[in-house]
């Protein structure tokens, strides 16, 4: 059992993926390693990523990662080269995880199954004789610029090294709830503006009639005031407020304060057609279905869920005979199966976000150690850090690496 007024080599604020794996960071741990926790179990928000079957990383290497990081991507350059994904998913086959490649380079557990993760990260804990406490972390002693320990609900323990790895806003029940930032701020670093990324997406049209829809293979291309700023091939979703699913939620990543209008989504329907292929196939379903009304005779080309919504934005009559499809409105028809167009109104709650974007300022940490350039002995890992990255198993991977490299950074100068 943990006495409090204990003194520890490290001491990690933040039971989640980064503190974990921080903890088992390169050399072997020293003796006295104390995780501090307020939930009853760790990892809790590990449990749910990748719908239960934990995305650990994605198989990149990486510059081509750095790529898919649309916030502050400079800074992580140094911690993501040195563990990179490969790195990751040794570390985990090490722990006895085998893992499996799929679609997009998302990398899982083959068996699919977080709580395998989770139970061999907690081996390897017990291992390594790292310390637990159910507690909840209320601030950083800090004399002289230099940490000396924490205050905790249940007392004080005490180290000269400490790290923040307490996780953002989203995910709230799991034990996100912004502990972290509070914590920083009182230890006098600046943290940015939070808002929630990867998040669904409210749309100013009625998409009601098409809730429940998911494309499989289409393309959204986001637009600012007309100019495209992100396009990604794959899976959404619509729901009765708007848009989900990996697209729209990749999409997100690069919206800033939607409320001001300006932002679009225009879908791709058929993104394997150029506009003239697509044009005669719509012609020759046309020539098959010529005495049919035109909400029927679009089922080979669109869902029945959206052709409603299809057919208003087009602006013909639902009941229009094809054979009275005149050549332009055919023109209009293709062109809108190609790019059609939906305004961004605002983010769902932040609740919902699979991530929170903006952190602990990253001018204020060392990109190399994760150690803060303000007080001497505090280190920073994963989501709290202002840094963010797109869906597909990137944000672990960021979490995975800051954390190894404050681990390991933490670890000198320790012999014992």
């Amino acid at each position: 059992m943990n006495t409090a007024n204990a003194y520890y080599d490290i001491i990690i604020i933040g039971g989640g993926a980064a503190g974990c794996v921080a903890a088992l960071a390169r050399p072997a741990p020293p003796r006295r390693v104390l995780i501090i926790e307020k939930n009853a179990a760790l990892m809790k928000k590990l449990a749910i990523t990748g719908k239960g079957r934990c995305n650990l990383t994605n198989n990149r290497d990486a510059e081509d990662f750095l790529k898919r990081v649309p916030k502050n991507a400079a800074f992580l350059r140094s911690a993501i080269s040195r563990f990179p994904p490969v790195e990751t998913m040794a570390f985990f086959e090490s722990l006895g995880v085998e893992l499996k490649t799929e679609r997009g380079g998302r990398v899982f557990p083959v068996s699919d199954k977080s709580g395998d993760v989770i139970a061999a990260l907690n081996k390897r804990l017990k291992e390594s004789n790292a310390e637990t406490v159910t507690a909840r972390a209320e601030e950083l002693i800090v004399e002289n610029a230099a940490v000396k320990g924490v205050k905790c609900d249940d007392g004080v323990y005490y180290s000269e090294k400490v790290l923040l790895a307490t996780g953002g806003l989203s995910y709230p029940k799991t034990g996100s709830t912004g502990d972290g930032y509070e914590i920083a701020k009182k230890a006098g670093h600046a943290v940015t503006p939070l808002k929630p990324s990867l998040v669904p997406l409210v749309i100013v049209e009625d998409c009601g009639s098409a809730a429940g829809l998911t494309l499989k293979n289409a393309r959204l291309t986001l637009t600012k005031d007309g100019v495209g700023v992100f396009s990604g091939q794959g899976e959404m979703l619509f729901t009765r407020f708007g848009v989900s699913g990996p697209l729209a939620l990749s999409a997100s990543s690069y919206i800033t304060e939607p409320e001001k209008g300006g932002y679009a989504l225009l879908t791709d329907f058929k993104p394997a057609l150029d506009e003239k292929t697509l044009d005669a196939r719509v012609l020759r379903d046309f020539g098959e279905n010529k005495n049919r009304a035109l909400k029927n005779a679009l089922r080979g080309l669109l869902p029945p869920k959206i052709i409603g919504m299809f057919i208003r934005r087009l602006g013909i009559s639902p009941d229009k005979r094809v054979n009275e499809i005149t050549r332009e409105e055919r023109r209009r028809l293709t062109a809108l199966l190609k790019r059609f167009p939906l305004a961004v109104k605002a983010f769902r709650p932040i609740e919902e976000a699979v991530i929170t974007d903006g952190g602990v300022d990253v001018k204020e940490i060392d990109p190399k150690t994760m150690r803060s350039k303000l007080v001497e002995g505090l280190y920073f890992a994963g989501e709290i850090i202002d840094v963010a990255g797109l869906t597909g198993g990137y944000n672990l991977q960021i979490a995975f690496s800051t954390a190894f490299a404050a681990g390991t950074a933490m670890r000198n100068g320790i012999t014992r």
